[in-house]
């Protein structure tokens, strides 16, 4: 009996020592699936998964914490493209929304030189456009009629006593004949008082500027006082761009910079202008403030109240720069995936400045003649993770850079 117990202890130990896997000579080298990486085999296969035929796969035991090590297929499958880095040029870019507004610079008001009341008014339309010198209003003014019969009485002097010594009778026509002037009256105005001799009740007065009328602070039977404002007028030749700006953008606003005009309204038109003025104030209650930028205005197509957009380009400036989905971004910091070897990438942390378009500028982390992954990054990252169980770079701080 006690050799029958024996006996079968023996088998159960050779059964139990067959059913063990064999375990390859090389511990270091082990069979993947590429579709399923958390399958590992230590001897060539199919996938139970996916019934792909499994790739052979290498430990990196040592070496780099932060570098992995993909099988071709692996490379082709996840899209992982890599290119040399290299000098170039970026420059800052940005966008404001804008309103069109006349150039106060170019504004006019033409005001009464004399009180009286306003008989008649030439332009009753707020857009309408007078021409410098046309008729704007007639006024009816007790002062400016004695001033005419006072001019009228010192022709008629100098005429009668033209012998007389004593008097200077044309300084006393020249004095008369000056505060007419002064009160609006032209030459021809006054050349013609003289041959007709008669003052006419009221006066037609000329604008003093051409524009188009913004602002008409009178109405006919009104009376105005003297430097009273008859028309604000602007010039639509050049116009301003008026642009928000928030708090937060006031630091990349260079005065020096390019402005660019865009017009939605025209289809994308765009016009080169350039920064006027920068609000020095800002408002408390939306923290916003305001850039005026100054655009010609050819034909006067543009009208103010157009809605536009500002774009503030800085010069370019000579740096690294990787595609933006080169550079995986987290609360940490930023990182870029690098090869360091055939088929071994490392992920080293960077520091990022600018952004443009599709492009990143690289301040530190990098240098001319790394070979990044520019393509297929957010893959490796995630397979660096399956792996090893750890974010890249997870050891690193940025401040240590």
């Amino acid at each position: 009996m006690r050799y029958i117990i024996i006996a079968f202890a023996v088998f159960v130990f050779i059964v139990s020592c067959k059913s063990k896997q064999e375990v390859p000579k090389d511990a270091d080298t082990y069979y993947t699936c590429s579709m399923d990486p958390q399958v590992i085999a230590y001897k060539p296969g199919k996938c139970p998964i996916c019934h792909m035929e499994l790739t052979k796969a290498k430990k990196t035991n040592g070496g780099d914490k932060d570098e992995i090590q993909l099988s071709e297929q692996q490379i082709q499958l996840g899209n992982i493209h890599t290119d040399t880095i290299l000098n170039g040029a970026i420059g800052d870019q940005l966008v404001l929304t804008a309103t069109l507004n006349f150039d106060q610079m170019k504004s006019s008001s033409v005001s009464s030189r004399v009180m009286g009341r306003v008989e008649k008014l030439y332009f009753k339309n707020m857009g309408d456009y007078i021409k410098k010198g046309s008729p704007l209003y007639d006024l009816y003014s007790e002062e400016l009629n004695n001033a005419k019969q006072e001019y009228l009485l010192a022709l008629e002097r100098k005429k009668v006593f033209a012998d007389e010594k004593a008097i200077d009778f044309g300084q006393l026509l020249q004095s008369a004949k000056n505060k007419l002037l002064l009160w609006g009256m032209t030459e021809a105005q006054l050349q013609n008082l003289a041959e007709s001799k008669k003052a006419t009740p009221t006066t037609t007065f000329y604008s003093t500027a051409s524009g188009y009328i913004t602002a008409l602070d009178i109405r006919e039977g009104e009376y105005t006082m003297e430097g009273g404002t008859i028309v604000k007028l602007a010039d639509l030749s050049s116009l301003w761009a008026e642009a928000q700006v928030y708090t937060s953008q006031l630091s990349e606003i260079d005065r020096n910079s390019a402005a660019v005009v865009q017009l939605p309204d025209f289809e994308g038109k765009e016009i080169k202008g350039s920064i006027e003025f920068v609000n020095p104030e800002i408002a408390p209650d939306t923290r916003i403030n305001l850039i005026r930028v100054s655009i010609p205005n050819p034909g006067n197509q543009l009208k103010p109240g157009m809605p536009a957009y500002v774009i503030l380009k800085s010069p370019q400036r000579k740096t690294l720069t990787l595609p933006v989905d080169a550079v995986i971004r987290d609360g940490k910091g930023a990182t870029v995936w690098i090869q360091t070897a055939n088929k071994t990438f490392k992920s080293v942390m960077v520091q990022t400045g600018l952004e443009s378009n599709d492009r990143i500028e690289i301040k530190t982390g990098l240098k001319t003649g790394d070979i990044v992954v520019i393509s297929g990054a957010y893959l490796l990252n995630s397979e660096y993770i399956f792996k090893k169980g750890t974010i890249p770079m997870s050891g690193h701080d940025m401040k240590n850079m």
